[in-house]
C-alpha cells in the first residue's frame, strides 16, 4: 500500500526543517502525528499540502508530491511570510525574502535567491515589488526577469496563484511597466484570465486583464522530469527543455517541444513545420508514469548553406521580429554561419559562431517539397 499524505509529509519533514525553523518543524510533527483534515489534505494530483495552526488561522507551510519529493516550505511569522523556498525543474531552490530592501525603483521590495537546498540563503537574484503575501492583492513587478534561473519565474507565480486561492481572492491585475509576451505566458501557467477578449495578449499589456488563480500541482518523476499537472499534462520540464501544450485558454503556444494526446498517452515530441519529427517521453494521461524514448538516429550528411539561403532566412527573421530587433538581424547574422548537421533533440544548436540546423528538419523538408507541387511547393519552401 503507497504511504499516507502524513507519512510523505513526514518524510520530507527533515529536508524541510532548517527552512521551517525548529519550533514550526516540531509543531507540524506533532500534527503529523495525528493529522486534522484542515492541516493536511492531498490536492486533486496528488500533492500533500501540510497547515500549521496560527492565531490568524492555518497557513500552508509545506508541500511535497506524491511520490515524496519536498515542493514548497514557507515560514511564517505570525501572521506575516518571513520566508519561502520553491524548488525548481533541475532541483535548486528560488528562495523568497519578503521586504527585504526599499532601495528598488518602487520602494518596499522582496529578493529572490538562488539556493541549493531548503533552509540556505542562496546568492541573491533580483527584486520584485513588495507582496502581501498573507493577503495577496496583485500580481508584483519583477525588477530583472532576465536574471532568474529556468522555471524560477513559473515557481514563484505559482506560489502566488496558490496563496491567493487559499485565500478565496477572486483575481489579480499586473499593473507594471513591463507587460511582456513572456510574463503573459507564464502567467497562464498558474492563472486564468477573465472574459473572453479577441487578443488576450493586447488585452494584458494594456492592463485590461484579470487574472484568477488557477495553481498547477508539479510531480518530480523519473528520470529527472518535472511534470505540471492542472486536469491534465500541462508541461514536461526533461533534458533543460520544457515540453508545454500548444493551446493554454484558447491561446496558440508555438514552441519546437510539444506535448500531444494520442493512442491514449500523453507524448513529448521534437514538432516542426506542423508535425512530429520525434518523440522523447511519453506519459500516462494522468501524468502518473513516465517512459523515456531514446534520440532517434538523424542523418549525418553536413552541408553549409549557400549565402542566397542565409540571407533569405535572415530577411525571414527580420520580417517576424519586432520591428526594433529587425535591423539589428542581418549584422547578427554576417557573423554566423549556418550549416546542416545532426542535432539529437533539438532543431538546432549552437557551436561558437556555428548555427547547426538539424538534418532530420532538413529531410522532412525535402519529404514535403517531394510532396507539393506549384505553389504549395513555394509555401512549404518558405515555412
Amino acid at each position: 500500500m503507497p504511504p499516507g499524505p502524513a507519512s510523505l509529509a513526514l518524510r520530507a519533514l527533515d529536508e524541510a526543517a532548517p527552512a521551517l525553523g525548529a519550533r514550526a518543524a516540531e509543531m507540524l510533527r506533532r500534527a503529523l502525528a495525528s493529522p486534522a483534515p484542515d492541516l493536511v489534505q492531498s490536492g486533486v494530483h496528488g500533492t500533500v499540502v501540510c497547515r500549521l495552526p496560527t492565531d490568524e488561522g492555518p497557513r500552508r507551510a509545506l508541500e511535497v508530491d506524491r511520490d515524496g519529493t519536498l515542493l514548497t516550505v514557507l515560514r511564517w511569522d505570525g501572521g506575516r511570510l518571513e520566508a519561502a523556498w520553491v524548488r525548481l525543474p533541475d532541483r535548486s531552490w528560488i528562495r523568497l525574502e519578503p521586504r527585504a530592501t526599499r532601495e528598488a525603483p518602487w520602494g518596499l521590495s522582496d529578493r529572490l535567491w538562488h539556493a541549493t537546498a531548503a533552509g540556505d540563503t542562496g546568492r541573491p537574484l533580483t527584486v520584485c515589488e513588495a507582496v502581501r503575501w498573507e493577503a495577496v492583492d496583485r500580481i508584483p513587478v519583477l525588477a530583472e526577469p532576465g536574471r532568474l534561473p529556468p522555471g524560477a519565474g513559473g515557481a514563484v507565480l505559482n506560489l502566488l496563484a496558490t496563496l491567493a486561492a487559499d485565500q478565496g481572492r477572486p483575481a489579480l491585475r499586473y499593473a507594471g511597466p513591463y507587460p511582456t509576451e513572456t510574463l503573459f505566458l507564464t502567467l497562464l501557467e498558474a492563472f486564468r484570465y477573465e472574459g473572453d477578449p479577441a487578443d488576450p495578449l493586447a488585452a494584458f499589456m494594456s492592463g485590461d486583464l484579470a487574472w484568477r488563480p488557477a495553481p498547477h500541482e508539479r510531480w518530480f518523476a523519473p528520470h529527472g522530469a518535472c511534470v505540471n499537472l492542472r486536469g491534465r499534462v500541462e508541461k514536461v520540464v526533461w533534458g533543460g527543455r520544457a515540453y508545454v501544450r500548444p493551446d493554454w485558454q484558447g491561446v496558440a503556444r508555438h514552441a519546437p517541444w510539444r506535448l500531444r494526446d494520442a493512442d491514449g498517452a500523453v507524448y513529448g515530441s521534437l514538432w516542426a513545420l506542423g508535425t512530429v519529427v520525434e518523440d522523447r517521453l511519453m506519459l500516462s494521461p494522468p501524468g502518473d508514469r513516465l517512459s523515456v524514448f531514446p534520440p532517434r538516429p538523424q542523418p549525418s550528411q553536413r552541408a553549409s548553406l549557400p549565402p542566397a539561403v542565409v540571407a533569405g532566412v535572415g530577411a525571414v527573421v527580420a520580417a517576424t521580429s519586432a520591428p526594433a530587433l529587425a535591423p539589428s538581424v542581418p549584422a547578427a547574422l554576417a557573423g554566423l554561419r549556418l550549416s546542416w548537421a545532426p542535432t539529437p533533440g533539438d532543431l538546432v544548436a549552437a557551436a561558437g559562431d556555428e548555427i547547426h540546423l538539424s538534418t532530420a528538419l532538413r529531410a522532412l523538408i525535402a519529404e514535403r517539397l517531394a510532396a507539393a507541387s506549384g505553389q504549395t511547393q513555394a509555401a512549404v519552401a518558405l515555412a
